[in-house]
């Protein structure tokens, strides 16, 4: 009769059992997004259930050295988000603790699916909170603040000062730089050896080192800054002469500027053709400017001006010298000739002589009759 009574007992429960556990599916891709302190258990569910049943979700953890006395300690119940929040929960950073989650609807509920997790392992380092530069003459001086946890206290003192810092620092510029590397395990450490009026960039990552782990963060925000310190003296001389070249480009480009302007204006107002020197000087003389044109004539007329005494002499002179070669010749020809033609010769000689004489004048008339009339037609105009 007892034999019989515990078995309908352990029939009961294996149907309590199987109308729990045997419909329901469970959450996959179980794990936890942590950040220094931060935790957060996050899964999917992407299953379907029967009309008019709503699932949610209960997360609990354990201590894993606790995990025979099975002492679960809740942190969500029955959310129908799928995370939960176990910053809250407050696990020492250097335990190892089991994290579990079910699925539940109204009527039953998933097996629990579970993972390990130790936020010294598993959680990811932060980088440092803040990142401030500071000129000192020619160095910089990087001033770093820790990275935080969720209550807003250093992680150095969880990481039992095992907290490091890799400064990265580069020449600011267009082109690619090699950017240089400065550990330290301060939170103040100085950049020297750098250029004077320099402008130069720094990102600093977190470092954990202890036993087997061996934890890096991501790089902090670029910060740039500009240094001091006096400027060299080639460098002043170099800025000086550069400057001064390009005030002489400057000037020179006004001046030929302005030159092209001028000489296009004086074209313009004054041309280049002038009035010859004699008429120029009448001209400037108020009580003899000549008068080109005859107030009682409307129509142009030329006055006729008196040759210069020289052309005309010039031209006497060689008329005589052509007179006393002709009369020459003819003496010559006359004492050469036959001496019974005397009175014949003489004769001949005498009227030879009136006509070349003749001739002579004639031709040095006209000659200076067409210079008169050249030099009328070049003054008349």
């Amino acid at each position: 009769m007892t034999a019989l009574r515990c078995f309908e007992v352990c029939f009961v429960l294996l149907l309590k059992v199987s109308a729990g556990f045997g419909d329901l599916r469970r959450p996959e891709n179980v794990s936890v997004d942590s950040l220094n302190t931060r935790y957060v258990l996050r899964w999917d569910w992407p299953h379907e259930t029967a009309a008019n049943q709503t699932v949610t979700f209960t997360a609990q953890y354990i201590a894993k050295h606790n995990l025979q006395k099975q002492l679960w300690r809740p942190v969500c119940d029955d959310v129908l988000e799928h995370f939960c929040d176990f910053t809250k929960a407050k696990l020492f950073y250097h335990n190892l603790f089991v994290l579990r989650v079910r699925a539940n609807t109204s009527q039953q509920s998933s097996s629990w699916v579970q993972i390990e997790f130790c936020p010294e392992k598993h959680a990811a380092l932060g980088p440092p909170s803040s990142v401030k530069l500071n000129a000192v003459k020619e160095d910089l001086e990087v001033t770093i603040t820790d990275p935080l946890s969720s209550n807003n206290q250093s992680m150095k003192t969880l990481l039992d000062n095992n907290l490091s810092y890799l400064i990265q620092y580069w020449r600011r510029s267009e082109g690619p730089q090699t950017a240089k590397d400065l550990p330290t395990q301060n939170n103040v450490a100085m950049l020297i050896d750098l250029d004077r009026q320099t402008w130069y960039c720094v990102r600093v990552q977190s470092r954990y080192r202890r036993f087997i782990i061996n934890k890096n963060s991501v790089f902090s925000d670029t910060q740039c800054e500009c240094t001091k310190g006096d400027m060299p003296y080639w460098q002043i001389i170099l800025y000086i002469l550069v400057s001064l070249l390009l005030l002489c480009l400057l000037l020179a480009l006004w001046y030929f500027c302005f030159y092209k302007v001028f000489t296009v204006l004086k074209d313009t107002f004054r041309p280049a053709i002038q009035l010859p020197d004699h008429i120029q000087e009448l001209w400037l003389n108020d009580s003899e400017k000549p008068q080109l044109l005859s107030p009682e004539c409307p129509e142009s007329v030329c006055e006729p001006l008196v040759m210069v005494n020289a052309v005309l002499d010039e031209v006497e002179a060689m008329d005589e010298q052509s007179v006393n070669a002709e009369e020459q010749d003819s003496s010559a020809h006359s004492r050469t000739g036959s001496s019974d033609s005397g009175v014949y010769s003489t004769e001949e000689d005498s009227c030879h002589r009136s006509t070349t004489h003749t001739d002579l004048q004639m031709s040095s008339k006209k000659h200076r009759a067409q210079l008169h009339d050249g030099t009328l037609m070049e003054l008349c105009v």
